[in-house]
């Protein structure tokens, strides 16, 4: 018997009393569960942000082409998300608009109306850009009260986060080019930038959803199948498409893609006899149309024959996926040059100019999933024989 402090005396094989069960030990493979959940909506997460991202360079295009990024004169990041909601609102907006230069010096007796469609498109633009702020704060926030942030990944998904906030300055920093002295467009060179910072968020979201699709264990297994050739190669690919890609935004920025519409030749020239009239004659590259868009044209020439011979070379490994892969990215670059000349001989349409840059983007994303299977190259159950 023992008795205890201020108590009874009590058995020494006797039950403590009602105290609570320790807690049962969890199941075998939950906490492994709990992570393939955690990684899983991850994946869906960077998705998702990779999608709207992707919509946001669309409705930027859409924005440029329509010359609707002027519209709106004022950085208000918060208070801006609220439109004109009375016809004093928006009488206020359009007078700002009317001190703009674009208006005194283009746009001279514009409508109401008319300001309405493009302050809409570029208010429309805006709201998306918070929109993916507020994807990534909510399902950052979310994974963090979750515990739920896969090991190793807070640094990158914040860098995702402060990337989004340079780019808002960025785009900022381009709007204010066009409010100034006599220009009435956004500076190209500025406009290139925004578009680049774009198009390097959307690789790094799709590069990290290719990454959380698959299990760690299984993409550690496959780096040591790693084809290193034909990482080079979609490295260079890679490059080579964000150059063609910054190009196209100096056509965009200066609407180069509708002064010469014939094709193959240029005017009936080769390279336009104007293209280097410009001083000084580095402004010819970036402000000259007619050689803005020959540099446009040589490139996208250079990015199909390298496509090929991605493909081409790419058949030389044992690896179906990769070669399959960079079939895709062979086929996406003939499809995308095709509808490039299509674009400039029609005038660059909206309907075209959108398709192009849809096609830039799937172009872009094709690249980086053609170089994830080279770099980490899915198990085979078969061996095929290399073509």
């Amino acid at each position: 018997m023992t008795k205890p402090q201020g108590g009874r005396p009590r058995a020494i094989f006797e039950e403590a009393g009602p105290e609570a069960p320790a807690p049962a030990p969890a199941a075998p493979g939950a906490e492994e569960a709990r992570r393939r959940r955690a990684r899983r909506f991850a994946f869906l997460w960077t998705a998702l942000l990779a999608a709207l991202v992707a919509a946001m360079v669309l409705v930027g295009g859409l924005t440029r082409l329509t010359d609707s990024g002027l519209s709106i004169t004022e950085w208000r990041p918060v208070t801006g998300a609220i439109p004109p909601l009375s016809e004093a609102d928006w009488q206020d907006e359009f007078r700002k608009y009317q001190a703009s230069p674009e208006y005194q010096l283009a746009k001279r007796g514009m409508s109401m109306d008319e300001f309405k469609f493009i302050y809409w498109w570029e208010w429309g633009h805006r709201l998306l850009g918070r929109l993916v702020g507020l994807v990534w704060a909510a399902g950052l926030a979310w994974m963090l009260a979750r515990r739920a942030v896969p090991p190793g990944w807070l640094g990158r998904f914040v860098l995702v986060g402060a990337l989004g906030g340079v780019q808002g300055a960025i785009g900022w920093w381009m709007v204010a080019s066009g409010l100034t002295g006599r220009m009435v467009d956004v500076a190209s060179y500025r406009l290139a930038i925004h578009l680049g910072m774009a198009f390097a968020i959307f690789g790094l979201l799709v590069w990290m959803a290719l990454q959380l699709r698959r299990d760690p264990a299984e993409l550690l297994q496959a780096r040591r199948r790693r084809l290193g050739a034909m990482v080079g190669r979609a490295d260079a690919l890679l490059l080579l498409a964000f150059a063609q890609i910054l190009l196209g935004a100096l056509v965009a920025g200066i609407d180069a893609g509708r002064g010469y519409i014939d094709w193959p030749l240029m005017n009936g020239e080769f390279l336009p006899s104007e293209s280097f009239d410009y001083e000084p004659l580095w402004s010819n590259f970036f402000e000259n149309p007619a050689l803005v868009q020959f540099n446009h044209r040589m490139v996208g020439y250079l990015l199909v024959l390298a496509g090929l011979g991605f493909w081409l070379s790419a058949r030389g490994c044992g690896h179906e996926g990769a070669r399959r892969r960079a079939a895709h990215v062979a086929l996406a670059l003939a499809a995308q040059a095709t509808l490039g000349v299509a674009t400039v001989m029609h005038a660059a349409p909206l309907s075209l100019a959108l398709a192009h840059q849809l096609g830039a983007l799937a172009v872009f994303a094709l690249i980086l999933r053609a170089r994830f299977e080279a770099a980490f190259p899915a198990r085979e159950g078969i061996a095929r024989p290399a073509r």
